[in-house]
């Protein structure tokens, strides 16, 4: 995800100034920070959503929140890639929810939807990012990979896991963060 992002050797900090260049208005910033983190954020939205067609839809509306948001973004809170993939994140959790809610009772799949599948080159290079990732995964204490793991890669929220888990919602909150500036910095090595 976007931890998988910054192992690609994309750098935080230039992407921190597009984002921020961007909730200033720059149009060419925007460009750029489109042409730089979307086949990341594009695979984020593939991660939950099943049909490449929402995920595309999806990653259109996190770009043009971004614009509409980029001067919220905080360096100092979160990093750009975290930001910009938590939204996408989001977005495709929201997405995925309300298209189960509007096929209730529907189970017919297009089977051409269902066959989908990514570029070779995007696939290539989700395969090398995983593969970090699941080594920095591996050094994280077994609860806090689980409550990752259901989290990001199963699209399950905080509550959600706070409920399963009997645990109160800011503690599951604080075990995913420790767990993920544990992962930032594993990739970053």
């Amino acid at each position: 995800m976007a931890l998988a992002s910054e192992a690609s050797g994309l750098k935080s900090a230039g992407l921190d100034e597009l984002l921020m260049a961007v909730g200033r208005g720059d149009q060419g910033a925007f460009e750029h920070l489109y042409r730089v983190a979307a086949p990341k954020l594009f695979g984020v939205c593939l991660r939950v959503l099943p049909q490449r067609a929402e995920a595309e839809e999806v990653l259109q509306d996190v770009f043009l929140t971004v614009w509409r948001k980029a001067d919220q973004f905080d360096a100092a809170r979160a990093g750009a890639y975290t930001w910009l993939a938590m939204m996408a994140r989001n977005r495709a959790i929201d997405r995925l929810r309300s298209a189960k809610v509007a096929r209730a009772g529907n189970d017919v799949i297009d089977p051409d939807e269902a066959t989908d599948a990514p570029p070779a080159h995007v696939a290539a290079e989700s395969a090398q990012d995983n593969e970090r990732l699941n080594a920095c995964m591996a050094e994280l204490e077994d609860q806090r990979r689980a409550m990752i793991r259901t989290a990001f890669f199963d699209g399950t929220t905080y509550e959600e896991l706070a409920t399963r888990s009997g645990t109160p919602l800011g503690t599951v909150k604080s075990w995913i963060r420790r767990g993920l500036a544990q992962l930032k910095a594993c990739l970053q090595r």
